[in-house]
């Protein structure tokens, strides 16, 4: 299931939103060159969460998770600054894509919630907490993590505590049939966290830091309470919200 909107207007314009979005697109053409090597490759190993790296002993050359395959040179230890370096890092057009376009559905209404200053903290540390929960999974491991999908993934936990019962318009693709349903929050955020933590039990190598994505997730959900502020938050609230009890699922 794929967002691609969400029932729920906003009060305040979405200045922080709309600015890490440029901001990340812009660090992805002009600091990673759209993708293009060298410089993708050297972005990556020079600002990408390396956990065996952070912790200062990688047994082995740190390589990029995609390829070709490119050694890292000058693994060092300490290099903490990475944990919030990452968080605007990008490995593909997808994955910038993809992840700029879940910020989107769900960012600006907790900007909305919490206000402008508040939602940048909260959105560097569920990034900075996601690449937490990755890097003490994986201590040993020599592969970069890049993305903002654990900051983003704290956005939706966050969303699923003050907003379960809003409508979102999800993209369902099964196969060649191709439909879209309009489901509450709670079902399709629960729904992807669970195929999160699965993909963390069963995951043995590189490719998608699932243990980012719970991690931040969590992060969201316990975070939030502390940085809403309850004026903004009744205000968003009082928005004509269309709920899951009024309308059917199937848009």
């Amino acid at each position: 299931m794929f967002p691609y909107k969400d029932d729920n207007p906003t009060v305040l314009t979405p200045f922080v939103t709309v600015a890490i979005i440029v901001l990340t697109s812009l660090v992805w053409l002009v600091f990673q060159s759209g993708g293009a090597e060298p410089r993708l490759g050297q972005s990556i190993c020079d600002l990408g969460a390396i956990p065996a790296r952070l912790f200062g002993n990688p047994s082995e050359p740190v390589l990029t998770p995609r390829g070709p395959v490119q050694i890292c040179a000058g693994a060092i230890g300490g290099a903490w600054h990475t944990l919030v370096s990452s968080v605007f890092l990008h490995g593909g057009w997808f994955h910038l894509l993809g992840n700029m376009w879940f910020f989107w559905v769900f960012g600006n209404n907790i900007e909305d919630a919490m206000g402008h200053g508040r939602f940048v903290v909260f959105y560097l540390a569920c990034g900075v907490l996601a690449a937490l929960a990755h890097v003490f999974a994986e201590p040993s491991s020599p592969v970069p993590m890049v993305g903002a999908s654990g900051a983003i993934s704290g956005i939706m936990g966050a969303y699923l505590v003050l907003y379960p019962r809003v409508r979102v318009h999800t993209l369902v693709v099964l196969g060649f049939f191709i439909t879209t349903l309009s489901l509450p929050a709670y079902f399709m955020l629960l729904y992807w966290a669970v195929l999160q933590l699965a993909g963390a039990a069963l995951q043995s190598s590189g490719g998608v830091a699932f243990m980012a994505h719970v991690g931040g997730f969590v992060a969201g959900v316990v975070l939030i309470r502390l940085f809403t502020k309850p004026d903004l938050l009744a205000a968003a609230r009082r928005q004509p919200q269309v709920f899951t009890t009024h309308q059917p699922w199937r848009s």
